[in-house]
């Protein structure tokens, strides 16, 4: 990687393949400053890209229900997170099956529930994901778009974060922003760069390359290139087809660069504070929660 200094939901995890655990899941956030910026295809894409090199992965997916990733798949969720943190219903109950035996976690409800449990149905909310160490290699976070002023938590508990740029200045400044208040008050100073729509390699470079020009300029962050999703025709038929275009379109230039950008970011270093599972994600992410919104409501 380049681095410049940057269908059932009750099945769950059942189908998951069984084979030797990590010693821990690997969880990224991809996360996007402008809405409309096909952050929730490329989420849905790199996991079929994952699961194919023998990776299995669960998707947490943050958004809203008429914009999410069931919605891109043409899956409906009638659990979601809430009901297991009312315990209502066990994790690998709430689960729905994507292709290539992913897991997809609906968790929006659940996510703005976090800072209001008391300590023991945090612990049971980390134990419950604790059952998942030995399913999910790969944590993969659709996070909703949080505006301006405002980070989720989601971003903050992550070992790593991918922000999803164009061309377009909204979404360069969008970016820029969520950046700005994650390094500058919560301490985060790296970030993988992924560029979409992108005309050639050629054109995602120079727009990463003008956007980690003025992050170092203003910001103390280090930014890595993680690569590039071209403006491929071929990426917009597959989502309209609630497929991902690896499996409708596996030949097409969209579809290689997925499985370029999976070698990239399964390459990148994990920091050693987010070392320890998803079970130590969980602990991070209701922590995070309290941080978030107490700033949230400022």
């Amino acid at each position: 990687m380049t681095k410049l200094m940057l269908h059932d939901q009750a099945m769950g995890l059942r189908k998951l393949p069984s084979f030797q655990a990590p010693d821990s899941a690997r969880v990224f956030t991809i996360a996007g400053g402008k809405s409309r910026i096909g952050k929730t295809s490329i989420v849905v894409n790199l996991a079929v890209a994952l699961a194919r090199k023998g990776r299995r992965v669960l998707l947490i997916d943050e958004n809203p229900c008429h914009n999410n990733i069931c919605t891109n798949l043409g899956l409906r969720a009638r659990f979601d997170l809430l009901h297991v943190i009312y315990k209502d219903k066990k994790l690998n109950q709430v689960l729905l099956q994507g292709p290539e035996n992913i897991a997809i976690l609906s968790a929006m409800r659940g996510i703005h529930a976090l800072n209001k449990l008391n300590p023991l149905e945090q612990d049971w909310l980390v134990r419950s994901f604790s059952e998942l160490t030995h399913s999910v290699d790969i944590v993969l976070i659709d996070t909703a778009i949080a505006g301006t002023t405002h980070v989720l938590p989601l971003s903050l508990a992550s070992e790593q974060v991918m922000m999803v740029i164009s061309g377009s200045a909204a979404s360069l400044t969008g970016a820029y922003v969520l950046i700005k208040i994650m390094s500058q008050e919560y301490t985060r100073r790296h970030f993988l760069i992924l560029v979409n729509k992108a005309g050639s390699e050629a054109e995602s470079f120079a727009i990463y390359q003008n956007f980690y020009k003025v992050a170092r300029q203003y910001l103390s962050v280090t930014l890595e290139y993680a690569g590039y999703i071209p403006n491929d025709e071929r990426l917009r038929s597959s989502t309209q087809l609630c497929k991902p275009v690896l499996e409708t379109y596996p030949s097409s230039q969209a579809a290689i660069c997925f499985g370029q950008v999976v070698q990239n970011i399964l390459r990148s270093s994990c920091p050693d504070k987010y070392h320890g599972g998803i079970d130590n994600f969980i602990q991070r992410l209701i922590q995070t929660s309290h941080l978030s919104m107490a700033n949230f409501m400022v």
